[in-house]
């Protein structure tokens, strides 16, 4: 897998020249946030919204695909590529879909396959499970000359867009294709990453790479480590286009954009604030709350009492309460019957840390349900990035002495991860 380093920055004025900057040169200048349109809390502007406003200049005499999904959305809830295919300034000639697909009509671990979109006649190729020479093959077949990503992400390394992004990006330069990637907010800010770091022997579509299990990155800053780091044998000719007016302390909630869930298990910015680390239960016998109003924020099993929250409640976790919840599943694990579990209440999100509290929740999981499984498969070894994790729950480990044991591979991630970030 390779691709790096020369990536380029793209930033520049509201309505002026994208100005491209080397990636290792920082951040380029911000320019100002829009004027509030009938909302009062907007002041974030997208990569969309400056490369639009700026007249496309950056895509000028390329034939562009958009690797993209329902959440590439304008500020007024258009989508982007119904707003540039009719473009004249853009020559938009394709679409890649990701995992759920380009509209958004597939479940997890579903795509939509190839066809041409109804709205705009234009192909959408499918990118899902797709990398390497194979995917290089789609882009050379499609045409374009530049690949551009616009996918809102939800800041956990085991939600698979930013593996998108990686493979995609290998793959353009394999096929001798200029990449743009189009900036979004990262949902639970990007004030720190959290969480172990992935063993690369445990690489997969849900963590191809070294980086935390919350990395606190947008989407920019991924791609220009990816390409400095993990693709520097190769490196892709890289643009970026930041946003204007986005901080790191920044929720989603705050930035006036409106949420489009990225999948259809990511419904709210709520939801994205605690998978991180309650996407855990994925790799356990429990429920992660698929198939109820409340993915990720719901777990439980058959057999599970008040006891659990109880225990999770004991241990005075900051930020956060644990309610004796029931719940029928409509799909997915104990589809149709009533379980019994906690619902995660963040009550202080300045504080709430989702990884330890994950952690928490499976080892008194393990301590107050006998029925309590790991996966047959292991899959919490490739959510996890390692065995330690299950192999310390199992041996009786707390919450910190497991949290404990990635402290120094954490470190070391965040002296990697700061050379990268865009944003203050």
């Amino acid at each position: 897998m390779s691709l790096s380093r020369r990536g380029l920055l793209a930033a520049g004025g509201a309505a002026g020249a994208l100005a491209a900057t080397a990636a290792g040169a920082g951040p380029a200048t911000a320019a100002p946030a829009a004027p509030a349109r009938g909302n009062g809390n907007r002041r974030v502007r997208t990569g969309f919204d400056r490369l639009a406003a700026d007249g496309y200049a950056l895509l000028k005499g390329e034939k562009v695909g958009v690797v993209t999904n329902p959440t590439g959305i304008t500020s007024d809830v258009r989508h982007i590529v119904d707003v540039m295919h009719p473009d004249e300034r853009v020559d938009l000639i394709a679409v890649f879909g990701p995992e759920h697909g380009f509209r958004g009509t597939a479940q997890a671990g579903g795509s939509e396959g190839r066809y041409d979109d109804p709205a705009t006649g234009l192909p959408v190729y499918d990118t899902y499970l797709k990398s390497g020479q194979p995917l290089a093959d789609v882009f050379t077949a499609s045409g374009v000359d530049t690949v551009v990503f616009d996918i809102q992400d939800a800041g956990a390394r085991f939600y698979t867009y930013i593996w998108t992004l990686y493979d995609c990006m290998e793959a353009a330069a394999l096929a001798g294709k200029r990449f743009v990637v189009l900036d979004r907010p990262n949902p639970v800010t990007g004030r720190a990453a959290l969480g172990p770091v992935l063993d690369p022997a445990f690489g997969t579509f849900v963590g191809r790479r070294e980086i935390a299990q919350a990395h606190g990155m947008t989407v920019t800053e991924l791609a220009l480590l990816f390409n400095a780091r993990f693709l520097a044998e190769r490196p892709v000719d890289l643009r970026i286009v930041k946003m204007s007016g986005w901080k790191r302390s920044d929720f989603f909630d705050t930035t006036g954009l409106p949420w489009v869930p990225p999948s259809p298990n990511m419904p709210t910015p709520d939801t994205a604030l605690v998978y991180s680390g309650t996407c855990l239960f994925e790799g356990t016998n429990l429920s992660e709350g698929r198939g109820t109003t409340r993915p990720f924020e719901l777990l439980g099993a058959e057999g599970i009492d008040h006891r659990w929250a109880a225990a999770a409640n004991a241990l005075g976790l900051p930020g956060v309460a644990f309610r004796e919840a029931y719940f029928a599943p409509t799909f997915s694990k104990f589809q149709g019957r009533t379980v019994g579990g906690v619902q995660v209440h963040v009550l202080d999100r300045e504080v709430f840390d989702p990884v330890r509290t994950g952690i928490a929740l499976l080892v008194t999981a393990k301590r107050t349900w006998s029925g309590f499984e790991w996966r047959a498969d292991n899959w919490i070894d490739k959510l996890t990035g390692n065995t330690r994790v299950r192999t310390m729950i199992d041996a009786g480990a707390d919450t910190d002495e497991v949290v404990g044991a990635w402290a120094r591979d954490l470190a070391a991630f965040r002296a990697v991860r700061k050379r990268y970030l865009q944003y203050r």
